[in-house]
C-alpha cells in the first residue's frame, strides 16, 4: 500500500488530528507508533466513537483512544492465512510488521480479495482426453471431475480470480459441450470466459494459435488438470522483472534409487551410496508468455509447450523458470485423483478457496 505512511501518528497526536488523518486517507485506520516506527496501537472510527462515549475530549492524546493490542501479521505471511485471520475477526485492515515490531505496511481486505484487477488473458488448456483417468473420464472430461467441493477447472478458475484475473479463454475438444455448459460466459463468477475450439487435439501450446484477439500484455497459460496454490501475482511480477519472452513454472522432483549405488574404478570398489536421492526440476504446466511468442506457434497444428521453449532456447531467446514452492499436484493418474480429494480441504478449505467473489 503506497500511502500507508500517511496514517502513522504519534501517541501524543490529538484525537481530533487523528480523525482528520483517518478521514483524509482511504485506509480508514490510523497506526500509533513510537519514534522508531514500532506499533503501539491502532485507531479506527469505531475506536474514536467509543472514546467519545467514554467522555474523552477531542483535544486529548490519541493514546487514550487507541486499541493497544491490535491483530497484526508479520511481513511475508501467506496471503491465504492473512485472509483467514481477517475474515475470522471481521477486520478490513491489518498492520504488517517486521520482526522488530516496526510497521512496514497495511493489508486491506478488499485488495486481498480482488488481488488488483488485471487485464492479462488467462488460457486454460482443457481439451485433453484424460485417458489415464479412465473409467472416470469415460462420461466426464477430466477438468470437470470433482475434487473436494467443485470440479478441478473451477478451482483453477477461482484461484486466478483470487488474484484479480478476469479474462479467460478455455481450450476445449473432448466433451467440449459439457465444459461450455458448466462455465458458460463466466458471468456466474463475474468474469469473462470464451472458448478456443480444437477441431483436433492441438497439444499444450497449439490452442494459443486460435486466440481471436491480440494483446499487449503477458498472458498466462495453465494446464486444466492441476491443483496449486501458486501465487500468480508473484509469478507475473517475476516474469516482468526477468525481462524475458517466456517463463515456465518448474517443480522440484525427487527420485530415489531403491538400491545402493556402487562407485567403481575399473574392477576396484570405491564406495557405496545407499539409496541416493536425485533431484530434478520438472515442468509444472504453468507459463507466462509475451504476446510476440504467439507468432511462433503453428496455426491449428499439434504443438506442445516444451517444443515452444526448446525453439526459444535454440534461437538464443531469453526464457526463465519460476520455481513453485507452493502446493502443486498434477492429476494425471487415479492415485493422484484420490490424493487430491484427500488433501483438498486442508489446502483449499471445506468451501474451496476463500475470498473469491
Amino acid at each position: 500500500m503506497k500511502n500507508w505512511r500517511e496514517v502513522l501518528v504519534s501517541p501524543s497526536t490529538s484525537i481530533l488530528e487523528t480523525i482528520q488523518v483517518i478521514d483524509s486517507v482511504a485506509l480508514q485506520i490510523a497506526l500509533v507508533v513510537d519514534s522508531d516506527g514500532r506499533l503501539l496501537g491502532t485507531v479506527t472510527d469505531g475506536d474514536i466513537r467509543r472514546a467519545i462515549l467514554k467522555g474523552l475530549s477531542l483535544t486529548e492524546p490519541v493514546a487514550g483512544a487507541m486499541n493497544p493490542a491490535p491483530t497484526v501479521v508479520l511481513v511475508n505471511e501467506d496471503r491465504r492465512e492473512i485472509l483467514a485471520v481477517m475474515k475470522a475477526k471481521n477486520l478490513r485492515q491489518i498492520p504488517v510488521l517486521d520482526e522488530t515490531g516496526r510497521v512496514v505496511g497495511i493489508e486491506i481486505l478488499e485488495k486481498l480479495l480482488k488481488g488488483g484487477r488485471k487485464d492479462n488473458l488467462v488460457v486454460l488448456m482443457a481439451g485433453g482426453l484424460g485417458s489415464r483417468l479412465r473409467p472416470l473420464t469415460q462420461e466426464c472430461p477430466k477438468p470437470l471431475l470433482r475434487v473436494g467441493s467443485r470440479p478441478i477447472l473451477e478451482t483453477i478458475l477461482h484461484n486466478f480470480i483470487e488474484y484479480g484475473f478476469e479474462r479467460f479463454y478455455i481450450s476445449v475438444n473432448y466433451k467440449a459441450d459439457m465444459i461450455k455448459k458448466y462455465f458458460g460466459d463466466g458471468s456466474r463468477w463475474s468474469v469473462r470466459i470464451e472458448y478456443l475450439e480444437e477441431e483436433k487435439l492441438l497439444g499444450t501450446a497449439g490452442p494459443l494459435s486460435l486466440l481471436p484477439e491480440k494483446t499487449d500484455l503477458p498472458l498466462l497459460v495453465m494446464n486444466g488438470d492441476l491443483l496449486t496454490r501458486v501465487n500468480f501475482d508473484q509469478l507475473l511480477q517475476f516474469h516482468l522483472d526477468s525481462r524475458v519472452l517466456a517463463t515456465m513454472c518448474v517443480r522440484e522432483f525427487d527420485l530415489q534409487v531403491p538400491y545402493g549405488v556402487v562407485k567403481i574404478d575399473g574392477h576396484r570398489l570405491l564406495g557405496i551410496d545407499e539409496k541416493p536421492v536425485q533431484r530434478f526440476f520438472v515442468n509444472a504446466g504453468i507459463y507466462v508468455l509475451q504476446p510476440s511468442v504467439l507468432e511462433l506457434i503453428p496455426r491449428a497444428a499439434c504443438y506442445d509447450m516444451p517444443d515452444l521453449f526448446t525453439h526459444l532456447v535454440k534461437h538464443g531467446r531469453e526464457t526463465a523458470v519460476f520455481p513453485v514452492r507452493e502446493y502443486w499436484l498434477d492429476i494425471g493418474r487415479l492415485s493422484d485423483y484420490e490424493r487430491a480429494n484427500g488433501e483438498y480441504e486442508a489446502i483449499f478449505g471445506a468451501g474451496g478457496i476463500a475470498g473469491v467473489r
